[in-house]
């Protein structure tokens, strides 16, 4: 009967906790929702309370979709899918050629490559400005689209886990190194190249650095760069504005996450086939 009591006590004080735990991560997500509720001239009175004194939906969200300086929101967003899309696509096939050049097919100076591929990342920006590509959304994509180095190496250690057997029996069948790689390497490593995807994708969304240093016409900005606009030291500040088209910009990610989230916990937690 004590054993019973003390089992129910402590399911009860796990449960509890976890809700606890749950509220204090989601917090910040409630807060930043919350706040693209509230009247611009209320919003900090309470600055920890979840519910607005004054309501102002449609003034904060409307205000946010105008944009700034004649710049409507859906241009930034507009740009951010351009180079997210491009970026992520271009970024996984080519990662995924190198990956497969690095493990699979035997050259001299394989590991010399590799860690030139870990190296390009340090010259990107003068060569972008060399070629006169800088402040385009080219200029956002590129860096990306031509292999990235975690991406290669993720798929390298799940394609170095793949017996070798496979590749010499689909040879055998006159399967040639192209075909290896798409009919037989690819569906296994599946895992692997969602993974890349959805963490490029978050990465690329979000990114501010890159654009900020590639960027400086306000047409071109991503979605990062755009939302330091509703706010200006010398200016009105429309943190209305700024927090509603924040909520926005985090629906693409919250879809992807729901949408591929057993894939991503897959290709986190599988090393690959062990032959």
């Amino acid at each position: 009967m004590v054993g019973q009591k003390s089992s129910k006590a402590q399911s009860v004080f796990f449960h509890v906790f976890s809700c606890a735990l749950g509220f204090i991560m989601i917090y910040p997500l409630l807060w930043l929702l919350m706040s693209s509720f509230k009247s611009n001239d209320t919003m900090f009175h309470n600055a920890f309370s979840l519910i607005p004194e004054k309501w102002d939906i449609i003034q904060n969200y409307a205000s946010g979709f105008k944009g700034i300086a004649g710049i409507s929101f859906w241009t930034f967003f507009k740009n951010s899918a351009i180079v997210t899309v491009a970026s992520v696509a271009g970024s996984i096939f080519c990662s995924l050629l190198a990956a497969y050049a690095v493990s699979r097919v035997e050259f001299k100076g394989a590991n010399f490559w590799f860690g030139c591929i870990v190296m390009t990342m340090m010259i990107q920006y003068i060569i972008l400005k060399k070629v006169g590509l800088s402040d385009t959304l080219v200029s956002m994509t590129l860096p990306w689209i031509f292999g990235y180095a975690f991406f290669i190496f993720l798929i390298v250690q799940y394609m170095r886990g793949i017996p070798r057997d496979l590749d010499e029996a689909a040879m055998l069948d006159g399967c040639s190194k192209i075909g290896v790689l798409f009919k037989i390497l690819v569906p296994v490593v599946q895992p692997s190249i969602v993974t890349a995807s959805i963490f490029a994708f978050y990465w690329i969304w979000q990114d501010f650095f890159q654009p900020l240093i590639f960027v400086s016409n306000p047409k071109n900005f991503t979605i990062p760069l755009a939302l330091k606009l509703y706010t200006d030291p010398n200016s009105y500040n429309n943190y209305g504005g700024l927090f509603a088209m924040s909520v926005i910009s985090l629906l693409p990610v919250i879809l992807i996450f729901i949408k591929f989230q057993k894939y991503l916990v897959e290709g986190i937690a599988t090393d690959g086939i062990k032959g």
